[in-house]
């Protein structure tokens, strides 16, 4: 099974996987190992990564990337609408008023279609799976995938449906900064022994399009993530957005051209200043900036240097949102800043050199390296996914992440504060399980939210609403105690997974029975992994104190309602995703075929007319040039659009004409080689004959009639060979060959199955004389005796064996 890490990034992906005792990041079809996340929707097929990216100027309309900032928004959304002006401006968006959905529609299979930003991950995920798949050669299921530490609830079941859809198991959602935490655990060789100090290490990831901090320790093999701090709009795209805005402003006073109104421009525009970012990243001189006919026809030229851009970011406020993110987790964590014990950067734009400043300046220490900052999400995600794996064996490793944001559970359907408790407080380790004990006589609902919705960067703070069923009274009209288990899961998801109503027993009952539901009650109090139980408001302390321990556990249903995909609209949208996969696959078959055929075409058409042209007439050599002619003309004209079998059948046409020629080509190069080889097999057993009529004696245990056999066969094999290396010198190069270099070859298998294992015969093994095994018997006990000692061998007193045979006689 394959263990499988994904970092999906707003604007680029990577993928890595354990395996041969280390972690590796795989190359996509194109050798690279970052695959963009870019979508191109076209009217046979789809193209993802690298394609769609090379289409993203010419069609900016069918052509989606950075989907995953609209992943399990509403159209409302200020952040989205925010995000539909920077990213989305040259794509259609069509707002569903029913449910406040997104979608974005393109051109798709012939007709217009339209998908939610959630389809749209599933298919990039489909392509990363696919990648996975070609470089392992097996089958990929199980995933980790990382995803924002600012995630809300409902983020993160969208991530899971869109995983879903694309055939993935996610066996957790991983926070960016936690994997990167994980993969420099695993990698760092110094961490603190058993019997040292936990070590402290920040760390900074600064990507494309946010900017996570988070503070975490490492101690005896355990990773505990005591902080995040993130700004989910301060990213590396920022700083290319000001320079785009200051371009275009001095374009408009400079060429008279406005280029934020056109979708084509603005994008050729925003693509030459991020390489203008990273050029004045590793230089400091003045970097140029020229683009050809970026609008109206018109080249425009202008330049920056690190100075200058860094100047801008300062006035704008960028620099000042990076070093409050970064000064923020000290506090968050109230760890000292003389307990840091290192600061690693990663994210591709960590190489800012003003971001490395502002790391030095905040914590005086120089950031570490000590990753890859590109791939060092997607390498912790693998570790992650291997320790989940029961497949794999790796070193023990406990990871405990935090939540960002506390939540508060309230109920009897009210928000009142004397109706709600604070079940997670904000930074709550995780995963982690809370037992919650009420007292009811029917059933009854919470709601779970986020305590301050102001700090979470989601509109609504509402994360899930449960209905607890069958609660009734106790026969006296007493209410019953219920117990629910509340839990933030690996996934970072909120959830009441059990719920259990305690009923008292009457005294009279079996008193066995009475025992083990109190054994049972106790078991499901301490399931929670804390130990701790937690009391609503409505439930006295006094009550508790007096409740007795003779109840019985009864199982409660639980209604859940989350903002998440219903289940029937989850099955069709991973249907689809299932037949659209298998149209990619129809058509790339298809467009391989024609590929084939035009490949065939303009390559026999070049060879003709050099190294083919001695192997065939020139009526031949007339007629295929005008057949690949009109083969040309149909692949341009009725052959543009047709089926699989079209090409196939095109192709095999032309190579009935074609590939007679090449044969004889290919047999003229390597016929020469195979017969030097044969004569060379017969000559060396005609040596042997020689050698063996002379009486050599190497040869001459060798019996007549098996070198009678040798004889026959090499005279047949030389007759052949003479007869058909004649009639191939006569035959011209523009003709067939009379013999092909396969039956060459055979004729020479046929030689050496006959004659090799004869000349290889051993010589039988010759055994010595009786009386010269005697001397060395004897020699080889005297050598025994003298190793004895001679006091021993010289003993003249001892006794004469009375059996012992004479020397003579044995001679």
């Amino acid at each position: 099974m394959s263990v499988v890490g994904i970092d999906f990034g707003t604007y680029s992906c990577y993928i890595a996987v354990a395996r041969a005792g280390g972690i590796e990041t795989i190359a996509n079809e194109y050798s690279d190992r970052q695959t963009p996340s870019y979508i191109s929707f076209n009217e046979k097929n789809r193209c993802m990564g690298v394609a769609a990216k090379q289409q993203a100027v010419m069609k900016f309309k069918n052509t989606v990337a950075g989907i995953k900032r609209l992943v399990g928004r509403k159209y409302n959304d200020s952040r989205a609408q925010r995000e539909m002006k920077i990213q989305f401006s040259q794509n259609d968006i069509f707002h569903d008023t029913k449910d406040g959905n997104i979608f974005i529609k393109v051109d798709y299979l012939g007709e217009n279609q339209q998908f939610s930003p959630e389809q749209i991950t599933a298919m990039l995920f489909t392509k990363l799976k696919l990648t996975a798949e070609a470089a392992l050669k097996t089958k990929v299921v199980d995933v980790v995938i990382s995803v924002p530490s600012y995630c809300t609830d409902v983020e993160r079941r969208a991530f899971l449906d869109a995983s879903q859809m694309a055939g993935l198991n996610c066996l957790r959602l991983l926070s960016d900064t936690t994997a990167a935490s994980l993969a420099y655990g695993i990698y760092k060789q110094d961490l603190p022994a058993e019997n040292e100090k936990g070590r402290n290490v920040v760390i900074v990831d600064m990507g494309y399009a946010a900017l996570q901090v988070s503070i975490c320790s490492f101690h005896k093999g355990k990773l505990k993530v005591l902080a995040v701090s993130n700004d989910p709009d301060l990213g590396g795209r920022n700083f290319d957005q000001l320079l785009l805005h200051q371009f275009s402003e001095e374009f408009k006073t400079k060429y008279k051209i406005d280029v934020m109104s056109r979708p084509k421009a603005y994008i050729r525009l925003l693509q030459e200043c991020e390489k203008l970012k990273k050029l004045m990243s590793a230089n400091t001189q003045k970097i140029p900036l020229n683009v050809e006919c970026l609008m109206d026809d018109k080249d425009v030229t202008s330049g920056m240097d690190r100075t200058t851009f860094e100047e801008l970011a300062s006035k704008a406020g960028l620099l000042t949102r990076v070093e409050n993110t970064m000064r923020a987790i000290l506090d968050y964590s109230n760890v000292k800043l003389g307990d840091v014990h290192s600061v690693e950067v990663v994210g591709g734009s960590s190489r800012l050199p003003c971001v490395k400043a502002l790391v030095n300046k905040v914590f005086n220490m120089e950031p570490s390296t000590t990753l890859n900052s590109d791939e060092a999400v997607s390498r912790g995600c693998a570790l992650q996914c291997a320790i989940l794996s029961p497949t794999f064996r790796v070193r023990d490793f406990n990871i405990t992440d935090c939540q960002p944001y506390s939540i508060t559970l309230h109920y009897t359907g009210s928000v009142e504060d004397e109706n709600s408790l604070e079940v997670f407080s904000k930074f709550h380790p995780i995963p982690f399980s809370k037992m919650l004990t009420f007292y009811r006589k029917e059933p009854f609902e919470l709601t779970a939210r986020y305590t301050y919705p102001k700090e979470v960067p989601y509109p609504s703070d509402l994360i899930a609403s449960f209905k607890i069923n069958n609660i009734v009274p106790h026969a006296n009209g007493d209410s019953n105690k219920v117990k629910l288990k509340v839990r933030i899961n690996n996934q970072g998801i909120f959830v009441i997974p059990s719920a259990s109503m305690y009923e008292k027993l009457d005294q009279d009952e079996d008193k066995d029975q009475e025992s083990m539901d109190v054994d049972d009650e106790e078991k499901k109090a301490e399931e929670s992994s804390s130990g701790e139980t937690m009391k609503s408001d409505d439930s006295p302390e006094s009550e508790v104190k007096k409740a007795k321990k003779t109840t019985r556990s009864i199982d409660l249903p639980i209604e859940s309602s989350f903002l998440q995909l219903p289940k029937h609209q989850l099955t069709a949208h991973t249907d689809s995703e299932l037949k659209f996969n298998n149209q990619d696959k129809l058509e790339k078959e298809r467009l391989d075929a024609k590929n084939a055929v035009e490949e065939y075409v303009y390559d026999m058409r070049d060879k003709l007319g050099g190294i083919y042209e001695q192997y065939a007439t020139e009526d031949d050599r007339n007629a295929l040039t005008l057949n690949l002619e009109d083969t040309e003309n149909w692949l341009y004209e009725d052959g543009e659009d047709v089926n699989k079998e079209a090409y196939v059948d095109k192709l095999k046409e032309i190579k009935n004409k074609g590939d007679p020629i090449k044969t004889r080509y290919q047999e003229a190069q390597v016929r020469p080689a195979v017969f030097d080889e044969l004569g060379k097999s017969i000559l060396q057993y005609r040596k042997f004959l020689d050698e063996w009529a002379k009486k050599d004696e190497k040869y001459d245990h060798i019996d007549k009639a098996d070198v009678d056999k040798v004889d026959k066969c090499a005279r047949d094999k030389m007759d052949w060979y003479e007869k058909h290396l004649n009639l191939q010198k006569q035959t011209p190069l523009h003709q067939d060959p009379p013999i092909s270099s396969h039956e060459i070859n055979e004729q020479r298998k046929a030689l050496d199955a006959v004659c090799k294992s004869i000349v290889n015969k051993p010589k039988p093994k010759v055994e010595p004389p009786k009386e010269e095994k005697k001397e060395e018997k004897k020699d080889d006990a005297k050598n025994g005796a003298g190793d004895k000692g001679t006091s021993e061998a010289n003993d003249s007193t001892k006794p004469p064996n009375p059996n012992a045979t004479p020397d003579m006689e044995v001679d």
